[in-house]
Parts: structure tokens; sequence; C-alpha cells
């Protein structure tokens, strides 16, 4: 083997720590951000909490990296603050450079795609009839979000309370509350009484006994659990659930013969397969019933209004808050008409590097001043990032905004195709970057509250030979549904063809994918009983 020196030119780009920090608060939700912030402010002494308003830090790599001792002058100790200006976004060079980078790291996420979104109803179809939708909001109906979630008691809590009024023995009152806390979330008890005693007896032989008592215990006080508040607590499964509920019903009713006729029916139809129940198919029913069919299709009614998930309205409803990290109002009317978008300052935090450390930093040069230098570095760039991650959302909004105009005007139905791609070269920023801004963070708008991925959507052609954004096209389908003949449901095939006589070629398979995106049932489930 004959060894040499040979000369090699290349080019590479390097994540520094910097860019690693920028790339991360950038897919940052709200929470997570606010999280980090605070972990920092614990980690790093250098970094304070402010409530005024002062001028912006600078960006750079050159501000950044001056030591502390050089210049006392300098705008280090100037609070974090966030233009309200649409076009104060200074950092789009960095950020590109960023995100070209990004690719070489090889342990990023696949950001790709065109941004697609799907609308998901919330599943409240079900439930009027069952006694435990009852709340304690009071009589006006109205509460604001935040207060009711504040207030929100929790199902074992509400159990609880409900089990200290019974006169029970220690040990059936301690059985009873074993229960209240093996329940999910839904208010069922997944697991076997069998299983709940032998996880709490163990498994050796001489203590079957041991065993039998217990299930015997828990038999009973299952009993008193599903006597309880809301109905259909404490049930196995969806079966038992609903005929708790009836079974409430039936003791709540004033005695009217056709009322109980059909919670007789209901009860039947629930001891029936559940598929055939999801399937409405009323004759088979009947016939096992032995009802006629409008008994039948009463009974199917009634049971479809109970509450199929019984601790439903106990589940901490804080956590489905959005808080907006862009809001767009409208200003002016007519031709005059513009929106106007801004940052909502309630998620922007004021972060400044501590003055007194910073000058004592600048007047100390012995031992361990570099290691504190690094701190105040550090604290720098995090404040920069952060501005620079709010620049680039607000840059994005207003390009989203801009594009996106009909919709602010006329709703969803006038939003236009819009892929990722174009939001990056009108901004001269990465494709993945785009991604990243539209990921869990969402605008406030005159039609509601959106991730800024709402905003996205691919095309569908046209008879004129243009294109028709699929967000416009579920809204179509859903405007069609929600103004047909429940008598005759719209099939796919014929909302398929409604969309091609407004010029839009939507195939029924697409039509299907579209409109269980939408949580829309088939016609023959949304067909009225």
């Amino acid at each position: 083997m004959k060894q040499g020196l040979s000369l090699r030119v290349s080019q590479h780009l390097a994540l520094t720590p910097q860019l690693q920090q920028s790339i991360r608060l950038l897919q940052l939700s709200t929470l997570e951000l606010s999280q980090e912030v605070e972990q920092m402010l614990d980690e790093n002494p250098f970094l304070e909490v402010t409530q005024d308003e002062a001028p912006r830090e600078e960006f750079g790599v050159a501000q950044a990296d001056t030591p502390a001792f050089e210049d006392a002058s300098e705008g280090s100790d100037a609070p974090y603050s966030i233009a309200a200006s649409a076009d104060g976004a200074g950092a789009a060079a960095s950020n590109d450079a960023e995100n070209d980078g990004a690719g070489s790291a090889g342990d990023e996420p696949d950001w790709g795609g065109d941004g697609g979104t799907e609308i998901v109803a919330d599943d409240s179809e079900w439930g009027g009839d069952a006694p435990a939708r009852k709340n304690n909001l009071g009589d006006d109906g109205e509460a604001d979000a935040t207060e009711l979630a504040r207030s929100q008691e929790s199902l074992t809590a509400f159990l609880h309370r409900q089990a200290l009024a019974l006169r029970l023995s220690p040990v059936d009152s301690a059985a009873l509350r074993f229960l209240i806390e093996s329940l999910n979330d839904d208010g069922y008890l997944e697991d076997s009484l069998p299983a709940l005693a032998l996880g709490l007896a163990g498994t050796d032989d001489a203590q079957a006994e041991e065993v039998e008592e217990l299930v015997h215990r828990f038999t009973v006080a299952l009993r008193l659990l599903q006597s309880l508040e809301p109905a259909g607590v404490g049930a196995r499964d969806l079966r038992e659930c609903l005929t708790l509920q009836l079974r409430a019903l039936q003791q709540a009713d004033d005695g009217t013969v056709a009322d109980l006729q059909v919670i007789e029916a209901a009860l039947l139809v629930c001891a029936q397969p559940m598929e055939l129940l999801a399937r409405r198919d009323v004759k088979r029913l009947s016939a096992a019933c032995r009802a006629d069919e409008d008994t039948t299709r009463a009974a199917m009614a009634l049971v479809a209004r109970l509450e199929p998930r019984p601790g439903r309205r106990f589940i901490d409803v804080e956590r489905n808050i959005v808080v907006p990290d862009v809001i767009v109002q409208a200003v002016g009317r007519g031709a005059q008409l513009r929106f106007r978008v801004q940052l909502n300052p309630d998620v922007m935090p004021k972060l400044k590097v501590h003055d007194i450390y910073a000058s004592a930093l600048r007047q100390h040069k012995g031992e361990g001043s570099q290691a504190l230098q690094q701190r105040l570095q550090e604290a720098r760039w995090f404040i920069k990032n952060i501005q620079q991650r709010f620049d680039t959302i607000l840059r994005v909004s207003n390009a989203i905004v801009e594009r996106q105009k009909a919709f602010f005007v006329h709703g969803e139905l006038a939003m236009r195709p819009l892929v990722l791609r174009e939001i990056a070269d009108e901004l001269g920023l990465h494709e993945s970057t785009i991604s990243r801004v539209t990921t869990a963070k969402y605008m406030a708008t005159p039609y509601g509250t959106f991730e800024l991925k709402y905003f996205f959507g691919s095309a569908l052609g046209t008879e004129a030979g243009g294109n028709a954004s699929s967000t416009a096209v579920r809204a179509l389908i859903k405007q069609f549904v929600g103004s047909e003949d429940t008598k005759k449901p719209l099939s796919d095939s014929q909302i398929s063809e409604m969309l091609k006589e407004q010029g839009i070629e939507c195939a029924r398979r697409t039509v299907a994918k579209y409109r269980e995106s939408l949580r829309i049932a088939p016609a023959n489930l949304r067909k009225a009983l």
C-alpha cells in the first residue's frame, strides 16, 4: 500500500448549540415554551422576568458573544419585547440557514407534507335523556370556560362525596372507595372483580378464601356504586352502562304507560347484540324484541340519547382550552376592509438579563469569570431565540392571512389551496421552518380559533381548470349533510355528484375520506328512525 497526502476542499454546515436551541424553541407549543422558560429561569441566574417594556435585544452572533466586561453600555440587560407590527421580523436568513442544516443532523423528524389537516368534531351527539346529565352550574346555563375548568370536580371526588352519605360498615366503605378509585375517566370499571381481588390478596392458594371474601365485598360495593350519580357509572361495558341508565329512567318515570313501554323495549334492545343497534337494523331488532317497528324505533331513539361515557362531564375541561399565539382582527369596512395580525401578548414572556449580576461580572475578571461569561451568553441567546421564534410566527401568520384573505371575509367555503412551499418561497425560509411554525400554533380569527396548519390544504381540480381547497370541499360536504332530508340522507355518490354540479371533481372515495375526517356517519346511520 502506497501512502500519500492529498488536499480536499468541502463545505458543511454545523449545528451550533445556539442554532439547535433556535430550532427547538421554534417547534414548541405555547405550553411547552412556558415550561422551557421556567426551566431556564431556574438554571440561569442571569435571566429574570420583567413587566416593563424596553428596547429589543439586538440580533447577531457578534452581539451575543461580546464579553460582558468589555462594554458596560451595551443593551444586554434590555428586556424581551416583541414588536406588534407585521413587518418587524428580523431573522429570516438565520432561520433559513438553520433549517438547511437541520436536514444534515439526521435526527430531526420529517416535517414534510402539504400541511393538510382534518376537522375533528366532538362526539357529543349522544346524551340528552340520561338523568346524570345535570350539572351544578346554576340556572343561567352560561359559564366562562376558564371558570368552569377551575371549579371542575373530578368523578372520583364526586362519588366519594356521595359515598359519605351512605351508612356503611368500615369494610364495605373501604371496598366502595377501592372500586371508585379503580374507575377510568369514562366511569367504567375495566378490571373484573376477581382480578381486583387477586391484586389485593395475591396469588397464594392459601389466600383463596380471602379472595372469595373480597369478591363478595366488591359485589356488594359494585351495586352501591352503580346506584350513585351519574347513572351508568361503574358499568363493565357499554351494554351495562346503557341498561343502568334505562333502569334509572324507569324508576324516575311518572308512570305513563307509553313511556314505560318504550323503556321496556329499550331494555330489550340493549339486551341484543350491539351490532344490530349500530347498524340500526329495525326489522331484526323488532323480531328479537317481539315489538312493532314504531316502538322499536322509539326505543332506539331513546338509547341514542343516553350517555355512553358517564364520566365525560367530569373530565378536566381546562386541557381543551386553546390559547392563541396570533390574533387577527378586522379593521375598516367595505373596500377599506383589512385584517390586522398581532401576536398575543399573553403568551409572550418578557425576559431580560439581570442587570445587577451582569454589572458584577463586568467588574470581576478573576477565577471562574469564564464560566459565568458563558452563562451570560446563554441567557442572551435564549432571549434572542425567543424573539426570533415570535417574529417568525408573525411573519408566517401575515403571509397566511394575505393568502387566505377570502376565508377571513367569507368563511371556510372560500378557503383556497395552499401548501407549505408557497409560504416558504414567499418568505425565503425553508419548508421545514414553515412546518415547525404551523405545528401546535393557533390563530384567533373572527370565525374561531384554528391551528395554523388548518389554513393549508391540498387542491382539487375544477371544471374551469382552477383548483379548490380540500378544506373548502369539506365545508361544502358538511353543508350538504346539514341540509339533507334525514329520512333520505345523501350517499357518498350523491354528494360526489352534487360537488360535480358545483364544478368540483371529487371522487366518491375522496368524499368518503373527507366525511370520515369530519366525523360524519354513513348515510344508513344518519337516517332518521
